[in-house]
Formats: C-alpha cells, sequence, structure tokens
C-alpha cells in the first residue's frame, strides 16, 4: 500500500468505483442470463420440433411408399418378372429410400426357383441398380426383417442392421440401414412374402445433422433399445448407446438422460461432457419408438455475452486506471497543505511545543486541524505536566498496593508444621495485587481449629474485610468455642455496620486430636471434599445450608461433627479452583476436580495441593485469573501420636 495519502485515496475510490461496476455488470449479467435461458429453451424445442417433423415426414415419405408398393405387389402376384419394375420405379422416385426389395417365399414361384427376391438399390453416386437376391449363402427368408413382419403379420420398423449390398461393389462395403416392411398375401389371405424398404443411416444423420442451432450443436437420434441411430461421431452409429458412454466416461447423469428417453419422456437436461456444459433437449418419435436428443453447448449460447463481457472488462479498466491518477494528481494538490502541517507537527512530537506552525488562510477541514494544533500547543505543557504527576501517583498506588500485598500474605500462617500427626499444607493466589480470600489454623488445647473464607467482591474493600474476619477467627476461636459458636459470633461482629453489605462464604473446623472428633460449620462455602477408604475415594461432606457470615445478625448457625476423622483426608477450596476459566469460558467444574483429587494415590497435603494447582494452570493456560484461588488439605494420622 503506497504511503501516500492521495494515492491510498485514489486507491480506495477505484476500488469502490471497481466494485459497483463489477457488481453491475453481474447484475445485468444475471438479467441476460436469465432471458438467455428463456429464449434458448424456446428456440431450442422450436429446433428440435423441426427436426423431428422433418424425421416425421422422411418416415412417413417411406411408409407410405411401402403400402402402395404393397398393395400394387398383391394385386400382380401373377406376374414376377413385374417385380423388376415395381422394384426399381419405387427407389429412383423416392428420394429418401436407399433400397428395396421384394421378396417372396421359397418355391413361390416354382418357375424361379427357391430363393426370389428383387432388390434394388441406388449407389452413392445416384445410380440404382438391381439383381435378384438370394442363395444358399444369403437365405434371406431367415432374415430379421423379412421374418419379423412374417411373424407379426402386420407392418413394422427394424432395429438397425448391417446391408451387405449397400454400395456399388456390394460385398465389400456395410451399410447400416433401418427397414420399414410390410407382408404381402394372397387373396385367401396366405403369406406369400414381404416388401421392404430401407432408409440408409449415414443418408439420415447427415438430413438431421443439419440441424444447428448453434455452431457446435448437434442432434442424436436413438433406437428403442437406446443405440445410436443419428451421432455427430459417426463411429458411434449402432455401436453405441447413452448407457455405453455413461459407463465409459462415468457419467451416470447421461445414464439417467437415455433411460428418460428409451421411457419415451420428454425434457430437458443440463450435463457436463468432456469439460464442456451442454443443455440437454429430447422428445419421442411416437411412430417408431425412438427419440431425438438436440445438445447445445453452453459456451455457444453464451459466446456474445461473454464477448461483451470481457469488452466491459477491458473498458473498465481502462477508465479505472484513468480515474485513479486523476484522482492522484486532484487530491495531492488538495493535501498539500496538509502534508506541510504534518512535517512541522514532527517538530511538536519530538518535543519543541513552541514551535512555530505554518499559516493556512484556509476555512475548511485543513484551516480547522491547523488551529487545532495551535490550540493543542498551548494545552499540552499543562496536560504532560498532569499526565507527569498522575504517573507518580499510580507509581506511589503501585507501591502501596504491593506493601499491602506483603501485609495480607503475611498474615495468613506460612509454617505448616503442627506435629507428626498433622499432616496440614494450603496455599493462597489473589487474582489482583491484593484479594479477598483467607486461610488460617492454629492449636489449642489439643483441638486443630482451621479456617477457609471467601469474601464477596475483589480488590482492596476485600482484602480489608478478609483481614478483619481472619483476626476475629483467631480471636474468638481461642475461647474454646464449637465451630458453630465461632461463626455466630464472627457473623454478628460483622453484621453490625455492615453498610456496604458485604458478606464472607466459610468453612470453619475444628478437630479433637485425642479423639478424632471433626466438628464444623459452613457458611454458605463451597463443601469441602472428603478422601476416605483405602483408595481415598473423593465426596462432597453433608453441609447444612446456613447463610454467610456478615449478612443477618442474630442468624442460628447450625454445627455437624463427623466421629472419627483418622486417615481421612480433607480438602478445602474457594470457588477460584472450580469456577477458574479458559479462554473459552470454559469452567474447571467440579467434576474434574474430584477427577484430580482421585486420580492418584494420596501422598501428602502439600502434594495434593500443588497439583490441582498445576491442574487449574493447564487449564486456564494463560487467560486471566478470574478470582482468588486458596486451598487447604488436612490429614490426621493417629498412628504418629507418641
Amino acid at each position: 500500500m503506497p504511503r501516500s495519502l492521495s494515492a491510498r485515496l485514489s486507491i480506495w475510490i477505484v476500488l469502490a468505483s471497481a466494485l459497483l461496476f463489477l457488481g453491475l455488470i453481474f447484475y445485468l449479467g444475471r438479467v441476460y442470463n436469465v432471458g438467455v435461458n428463456k429464449e434458448v429453451d424456446k428456440d431450442a424445442v422450436q429446433v428440435l420440433d423441426n427436426a423431428v417433423l422433418r424425421l416425421d415426414d422422411i418416415l412417413d415419405d417411406v411408409e407410405r411408399s411401402t403400402h402402395i408398393l404393397a398393395w400394387t405387389v398383391s394385386r400382380d402376384l401373377a406376374r414376377p418378372d413385374e417385380m423388376i419394375t415395381y422394384s426399381n420405379a419405387t427407389v429412383r422416385y423416392n428420394d429418401p429410400i436407399t433400397s428395396c426389395s421384394i421378396s417372396f417365399e421359397p418355391w413361390y414361384y416354382k418357375s424361379k426357383g427357391e430363393f426370389y427376391s428383387i432388390c434394388t438399390w441406388r449407389t452413392r453416386s445416384g445410380e440404382v441398380l438391381w439383381e435378384q437376391e438370394g442363395d444358399e449363402s444369403y437365405v434371406y427368408y431367415e432374415k430379421n426383417w423379412y421374418l419379423r413382419t412374417k411373424q407379426l403379420g402386420t407392418s413394422c420398423w427394424t432395429e438397425p442392421y448391417t446391408d451387405l449390398y449397400g454400395d456399388e461393389v456390394r460385398d465389400s462395403e456395410a451399410e447400416i440401414i433401418v427397414s420399414f416392411c410390410e407382408p404381402l398375401y394372397e387373396r385367401d389371405s396366405v403369406f406369400v412374402g414381404s416388401v421392404s424398404l430401407d432408409l440408409s443411416i449415414r443418408r439420415l444423420s447427415a438430413e438431421l445433422n443439419d440441424v444447428q442451432p448453434y455452431a457446435n450443436a448437434f442432434c442424436v437420434l436413438v433406437g428403442d433399445n437406446g443405440t445410436y441411430l443419428v451421432h455427430k461421431d459417426p463411429s458411434k452409429l449402432y455401436y453405441h448407446s447413452f448407457f455405453s458412454d455413461a459407463e465409459e466416461m462415468d457419467l451416470p447423469e447421461l445414464e439417467e438422460l437415455g433411460r428418460a428417453m428409451d421411457l419415451q419422456q420428454e425434457g430437458k437436461r443440463v450435463i457436463r461432457i468432456d469439460g464442456e456444459k451442454y443443455l440437454i433437449y429430447f422428445q419421442p418419435i411416437p411412430t417408431t419408438g425412438w427419440s431425438m436428443a438436440l445438445f447445445c453447448p453452453e459456451s455457444d449460447i453464451f459466446a456474445g455475452y461473454l464477448a461483451l463481457q470481457r469488452s466491459l472488462l477491458i473498458a473498465l479498466i481502462i477508465a479505472l486506471l484513468a480515474m485513479f491518477f486523476l484522482f492522484v494528481f486532484l487530491i495531492r494538490r488538495q493535501l498539500n497543505p496538509l502534508g506541510r502541517l504534518a512535517k512541522e507537527a514532527d517538530f511538536i512530537a519530538s518535543g519543541d511545543f513552541t514551535h512555530p506552525l505554518p499559516p493556512v488562510k484556509r476555512k475548511d477541514e485543513i484551516g480547522l486541524l491547523n488551529r487545532s494544533f495551535k490550540n493543542m500547543q498551548q494545552s499540552l505543557v499543562a496536560y504532560i505536566q498532569e499526565v507527569t504527576q498522575a504517573a507518580a501517583s499510580r507509581e506511589r498506588m503501585k507501591k502501596e498496593l504491593q506493601i499491602a500485598r506483603s501485609i495480607q500474605m503475611g498474615m495468613v500462617p506460612h509454617e505448616f508444621d503442627l506435629g507428626d500427626e498433622v499432616d496440614l499444607y494450603a496455599s493462597m493466589a489473589p487474582a489482583r495485587e491484593v484479594g479477598g480470600d483467607l486461610y488460617d489454623f492454629f492449636i489449642q488445647n489439643d483441638k486443630l481449629y482451621f479456617c477457609i473464607g471467601d469474601v464477596s467482591g475483589k480488590g482492596v474493600p476485600a482484602s480489608l474485610i478478609m483481614s478483619v474476619c481472619r483476626s476475629m477467627f483467631r480471636i474468638v476461636a481461642r475461647q474454646n468455642l464449637s465451630p458453630a459458636e465461632i461463626a455466630s459470633r464472627i457473623n454478628d461482629i460483622l453484621a453490625e455496620k455492615n453498610d456496604q453489605m458485604l458478606f464472607v462464604t466459610m468453612f470453619i473446623a475444628s478437630v479433637d486430636l485425642k479423639t478424632d472428633v471433626m466438628e464444623y460449620c459452613n457458611c454458605g462455602h463451597n463443601a469441602p471434599v472428603l478422601l476416605s477408604g483405602s483408595g481415598h475415594k473423593p465426596a462432597f461432606i453433608d453441609c447444612k445450608p446456613n447463610t454467610a457470615v456478615g449478612i443477618l445478625p442474630g442468624f442460628a448457625y447450625e454445627g455437624q461433627r463427623i466421629e472419627d476423622f483418622s486417615d481421612k483426608v480433607l480438602f478445602l477450596y474457594t470457588d477460584g479452583l472450580n469456577e477458574a476459566e479458559n479462554e473459552a469460558h470454559e469452567q474447571f467444574g467440579n467434576d474434574r476436580m474430584l477427577e484430580e483429587l482421585g486420580r492418584e494415590a494420596f501422598r501428602d497435603s502439600r502434594t495434593l495441593v500443588d497439583r490441582l494447582s498445576q491442574a487449574v494452570a493447564d487449564h486456564v493456560a494463560g487467560a486471566e485469573a478470574s478470582d482468588d484461588l486458596t486451598m487447604l488439605c488436612l490429614k490426621i494420622t493417629p498412628d504418629c501420636r507418641a
């Protein structure tokens, strides 16, 4: 991207204009596309109808000529030599007809022998020739074109077949033909022979291949067994079909088209063949059971549109380049004063706040900017002084918060050596410089008192409440009160003048080191986890629904107890553990906490706390801590007593 503002503005304007023009071209193209498709459908259907009518005319001529010839022959059966005249005249005066056969049952004319079949054909040069066909090598009355009409007893079209007598050298070049045959009967309805008029598939293909609404469009005619009767590729005639091509090219759409045409359906398909998309229109020819399809390449249909599109794009590129250079010149001329102002502003940025700015008499935005810079010069010195003072204040506050953090962390005990029978360890990690979590423990008169708490809120206010609450726990617990009584005393003191409605969730407990009885009172805190049994399976302990301390003065807290706490592990925590979130806002959760607690056999309290700390760190993966995190683990081992 150029550094010059005028160049950048010009580029953005040209890009916006290009998007606008391209959008307009795209819209017009869509409209043109819809219109062209409708017109193509209309024209293609009309062309296909004309081709079908053209084919019907040829077939009707053949059928009509066959009926006339059969009628004539049936009335002149007594003169076998006249069959030559009838056969020659039929081929000579009926242009679509390639060849004609008037064939009789064996020994029908005893004077002619077993075989009597007059065959007349038109050579490719236009000459009409004839001969009497039939011998031991060519038994015509066993051929399909003869047997089919004999068995059906009516006129019919044959399937395409190879004619060995279709050219001047009749035994050297095969011709694929289709025949229309009609039976011959004597007056007593006895079958005596057949009349067969033939159409050359090659000639029929040449007739229909002239149907080209577009340069590369072509017609395909298929028989009732799906084989090609007309195709632009002569090598495919008679020996190939839509089904064989579909299998060869792995085109199920082509197979579907062949099936639709075989079922005498009509319609339209869009198929990509050899990288070219074709619009294919097809309809049946009911009289024969055949079906015709018109293949129109999409590239031919939209050739004019694509040429117009290329011309428009070239014109658009030239226009956009001209716009770009014009805009660069005009914008640069207008922004020259702004450039001078920017150079002078560099002196101000380097610290020379009294450097004079160039005089600008303009009343537009550039003149306004110049006056704004002058006003900025006057206020910048005062602002820097204020910033300097504010920075000094923030630095003092930061140091004070660091001192407060040191004081707060120093208020909770860090020595965990309470004798061989007591395995206790705790950790606390504030989310900010100072936090609102607390823990404490001490031994008095063979009783271990301990607690964990979480103050509502964070920061300095929470840290003050934490300090007060921890001090009250120490003072009240030393009076040999039960955990429920300790909670009641702390609650009454905190609730007395709690205008800010700050409260503390706490878990307060004591363990008699002689009897291993643990008494506890849960004040709205997360239920601790007890690991008991040989495998130390983790489970939440039962906690009565006492309210947090500091909310309701005079609230009657209910205590609970565990009669035998020996060899059990108690894990206390704040919601900074189970509610710790990663960057996707997924919480660590109680299930994972229980899984981590029971994952390995218990070794000691510190190992367990460190393992949970690492698990939370792995889950958070660098995300900012959402809450303070405090954990405490305790196990009483009576076997260690003297």
